[in-house]
């Protein structure tokens, strides 16, 4: 059965307002009634799925090396901000599913480590969502990645992630099995928002945190936004778009219904 797909997303947990890839990012979404968040999911130096974006821990932590390399012994005692740690994925999961949020899980492997990831990844959004309500996203730019997601765990949907997107775009959300096209908001063409609308394909930008973008971007027919900026778009005053053909996920079926900072 279909559900609406949000029209705000907040990017890396809670966007500019907690830590990203945290669970108070998330806890900070729900609270401000925003439906769905994005978070990164990245393997530590022992396999364990943590949130994270970067492939090092300088940025966004107290530590420093890259996340693959470290042991989760290290990892989970460093300050992830305001004196949080990094989650575990399986964290992140049981949170959403206690607020009822649409999670964007993007596949975020280390250089290398695709295809690791995503078995890990996929496998385990499988069991982390069974018989959840709200089901999850499963998004990533790694093309490899997405490939193992929908082999290892077709029943969860797929987004497929671009910068900007190539000619064969829609080649590869079929190939994929994907229900969605993912992008940035100002590499966005018209061209490809023409396709997209004709066979039924949601369109999701990133980063978009501008009340005077968003508001051309849903006028040109783009589906849902990813912002920092919960503030500006605060979910009481945006309720998620009714579901309509082309733009809701389907929960069963697999055919598709519809700069470093800023990068989901």
């Amino acid at each position: 059965m279909p559900f609406p797909l949000p029209r705000w997303i907040a990017h890396r947990g809670g966007g500019s307002l907690a830590p990203e890839n945290t669970l108070a990012g998330i806890r900070v979404a729900a609270r401000l009634g925003f439906k769905a968040v994005e978070f990164d999911v990245m393997l530590s130096g022992d396999g364990t799925p943590v949130l994270i974006h970067d492939e090092t821990l300088e940025r966004t932590t107290n530590g420093a090396g890259r996340v693959c390399d470290t042991p989760d012994s290290v990892l989970f005692s460093l300050d992830a901000g305001h004196g949080g740690r990094i989650p575990r994925f399986a964290e992140a999961a049981a949170l959403c599913r206690e607020h009822g949020l649409l999670a964007n899980v993007e596949i975020k492997p280390a250089a290398g480590h695709e295809l690791a990831t995503a078995a890990v990844v996929s496998r385990l959004t499988a069991d982390l969502w069974r018989g959840a309500v709200v089901q999850p996203l499963l998004s990533s730019f790694s093309l490899e990645a997405l490939e193992v997601a929908r082999d290892l765990a077709p029943e969860i949907c797929r987004g497929v992630l671009f910068e900007a997107p190539p000619p064969d775009w829609r080649a590869e959300v079929h190939r994929l099995r994907a229900i969605s096209l993912h992008c940035d908001a100002n590499l966005l063409r018209d061209e490809v928002l023409a396709e997209a609308r004709a066979h039924d394909i949601p369109v999701l930008c990133y980063t978009v945190n501008a009340p005077e973008q968003a508001e051309m971007l849903f006028a040109r027919g783009v589906s849902a936004l990813f912002t920092d900026r919960l503030d500006l778009f605060l979910q009481i005053h945006c309720p998620p778009r009714p579901a309509k053909a082309g733009f809701s996920f389907r929960i069963t079926g697999f055919e598709s219904s519809a700069s470093e900072a800023f990068r989901p």
